[in-house]
């Protein structure tokens, strides 16, 4: 059985940076039979990043955007861009390292605008960065890349992070470069089949993601550049409409994003075991949804990654927020 830290392989764990980094830098040596000291940099920043070891931020308090999220999220990316370049077909581009680089380093930091500065008076929790979480992410991952020598992607980097968010319809990203573009395919599809593979994707969405929504303004009706978000009342009506955004997602995976998730099987020599492990989740939630008491179905216990004496949330939130 899939322990609850692994990956959908159940062979990495994905909430130790060592582990995914380990295994992104193998994949990385096989496709280009040379080492990325920038990849193996980047792991060790995230990890201390993500454990407040860094004196501009506070440790990541968000616990469904987590450290977990992040490396399955880079995981995933590593693997998609693993099978684009090993069924590459005639014609098309070659993935250089520094595109490899690239996918990986943005993965690993899409969502760091969930991270707050410690000068920061006026925000108590990241999640209240949710609807802005991206931007701030870009610019992080901007001079990220500067000082990393990567400058000459500093700028589409901080593109590319859009195809993870809803800040900007996907047909508004204007990235020119037609490999580039597929780059940000992957890294959209990469943060979706992520979560949803995630063996304790539905618990996190009731007990975790609900809150985070709480706390960034998404517990309601609400207009972002004219469109309309979701209402959500409770952690249990998050679940009960799983089945709804899972639809939603798969036709974000076909048409917006391209179909990159077929890279997967790829890279996997046949089986897509993220869109499996997907279906697996969608089809309990949707026997969760008939269930008059359906916290009886989600007893599964997701890793706590935050530090002990970091909380995501006030404790009178969610009993306010379903009232």
């Amino acid at each position: 059985m899939r322990r609850n830290d692994h990956d959908v392989t159940d062979s990495v764990r994905t909430t130790d940076p060592d582990q995914v980094g380990a295994e992104v830098l193998r994949l990385h040596r096989l496709l280009y039979r040379a080492p990325s000291p920038i990849l193996e940099r980047a792991f060790r920043d995230i990890g201390a990043l993500y454990r407040g070891e860094h004196p501009d931020y506070y440790p990541c308090d968000t616990a469904y955007h987590d450290i977990q999220h992040i490396l399955d999220v880079t995981l995933a990316m590593a693997r998609l861009l693993d099978g684009y370049e090993r069924g590459r077909q005639e014609g098309e581009p070659r993935l250089e390292p520094d595109l490899f680089a690239l996918g990986v380093l943005a993965a690993l930091f899409h969502d760091f605008g969930y991270l707050r500065r410690r000068h920061d008076r006026r925000h108590r929790y990241g999640a209240e960065y949710t609807l802005t979480h991206v931007s701030r992410g870009a610019a992080f991952l901007r001079a990220y890349l500067r000082k990393a020598g990567l400058g000459h992607l500093a700028g589409v980097a901080s593109t590319l992070v859009h195809f993870t968010g809803y800040e900007r319809p996907t047909e508004t990203i204007r990235v020119s470069d037609t490999l580039l573009r597929r780059v940000g395919h992957m890294l959209g599809t990469a943060d979706i089949i992520a979560q949803m593979s995630d063996r304790c994707y539905l618990e996190k969405c009731r007990d975790r993601l609900f809150p985070e929504f709480v706390l960034g303004s998404l517990a309601g009706r609400k207009l972002v550049r004219r469109r309309q978000l979701p209402f959500f009342a409770s952690g249990d009506e998050l679940v009960v409409k799983t089945p709804g955004f899972y639809a939603n997602a798969s036709k974000r995976l076909d048409f917006q994003l391209a179909r990159a998730y077929e890279y997967a099987a790829r890279h996997f020599g046949g089986e897509n075991l993220y869109l499996e492990a997907m279906q697996k989740n969608i089809r309990h939630a949707e026997r969760v949804a008939r269930e008059t008491e359906p916290a009886r179905k989600l007893r599964r216990q997701p890793p706590r990654t935050l530090k002990p004496d970091v909380e995501p949330y006030p404790a009178d939130l969610v009993p306010i927020a379903r009232g």
